[in-house]
């Protein structure tokens, strides 16, 4: 993007002064077992502010928590589409990332994102995919397709865990069905509510603990995202990664300041200290995502590059970016959710 030079060269000078001056705290809100804690040390040392973590396993978890006010938290790492939720919301600080210093490290095509045009209030944090990973000594057949969550063989019958998150298993079952996102057809959707009856009588567990769940054994696969899938091979070879013919999920989480932040200027220097290749790379390679940070590349782990997880098949449909559905329809998937789960 091409950016107002005197804006930029404004925006060095007060970064620079506010580096001088930092000191104090700053809260972060983010996903468990999501940030590396090198990366918050080296930040930490080199502003001489004091970081507090505090975790969550949705975005709706978080959104509930931040909704309910005086949270203390100064940043949260919300998925695309609740970033979108919580800007019409007035929930987040418009820090304007595209002024800072380190924004034209910024890959341009994460910038003028539908979520956040222009990056206003976020910048990108950590893009990846949610599919499914399954133990292929267990199960030797094709895994590129979501049967094998909802249609189960018989060798992984009850060996299977579901994330505990609505929107990515209705959309799974959507798409199993051939039936688009935001389906607000209710003959469509009660088909939906049996399918997942049905595959229900299968599964495990539901839960957000994939890599737990598959290193321990608990289970043989797990729908999950590629990142974790990555950190669980690790552990597992035999594992491999599904890139389902019927379709999958595309995301990137983004770190945000939430309005009102108690320690906003460290807020703003976490921000720009995010955008930085070697920082990026540092989260990359402890949680395995792909960054949207140019250059970051350099300084990744060699298998990062060309881990099956992280690059997909030529041949793999294009990753389906969720937009958030009409309150009607989440009122639909809510009923779904909620017989599912009794």
């Amino acid at each position: 993007m091409k950016r107002n030079t005197t804006i930029a060269a404004a925006s060095v000078l007060a970064l620079t002064a506010s580096a001088a001056l930092a000191e104090g705290e700053l809260n972060i809100y983010n996903w468990g077992n999501y940030t590396n804690p090198e990366m918050i040390e080296k930040f930490e040392k080199e502003f001489d502010v004091t970081v507090n973590l505090d975790g969550y396993d949705s975005n709706e978890t978080m959104l509930a928590k931040v909704q309910a006010g005086n949270t203390g938290y100064d940043i949260v790492v919300p998925g695309d589409y609740m970033v979108k939720v919580m800007i019409e919301q007035d929930l987040l600080e418009e820090v304007k990332p595209n002024e800072m210093e380190n924004f034209g490290n910024v890959d341009p095509k994460w910038v003028d994102v539908w979520w956040d045009e222009g990056r206003n209030y976020s910048i990108p944090y950590q893009w990846g995919t949610t599919s499914f990973t399954v133990d292929t000594e267990v199960f030797d057949g094709d895994i590129d397709t979501l049967a094998l969550m909802f249609d189960a063989p018989e060798p992984l019958k009850g060996r299977i865990n579901m994330l505990n998150d609505m929107n990515d298993v209705i959309n799974a079952g959507l798409r199993y069905l051939g039936y688009g996102r935001c389906n607000g057809n209710p003959d469509e959707m009660k088909e939906v509510l049996e399918l997942l009856m049905k595959a229900k009588a299968d599964w495990r567990t539901m839960d957000y603990s994939t890599i737990e769940k598959l290193t321990s054994g608990d289970v043989d696969l797990s729908q999950t995202w590629n990142g974790a899938a990555m950190r669980a091979r690790a552990q597992r070879p035999s594992l491999k990664y599904a890139y389902p013919k019927e379709g999958f999920t595309g995301w990137m989480d983004n770190v945000a300041v939430l309005k009102g932040a108690p320690n906003l200027e460290n807020a703003k220097l976490f921000i720009n200290f995010m955008m930085e290749p070697e920082n990026a790379a540092m989260t990359s390679n402890f949680a395995r995502y792909a960054n949207g940070i140019k250059g970051s590349e350099e300084f990744m782990d060699a298998e990062m590059l060309e881990a099956p997880e992280i690059v997909m098949p030529a041949d793999a449909p294009d990753p389906d970016f969720v937009t958030p559905c009409p309150q009607e329809v989440v009122d639909l998937y809510n009923k779904v959710w909620t017989r599912l789960k009794q």
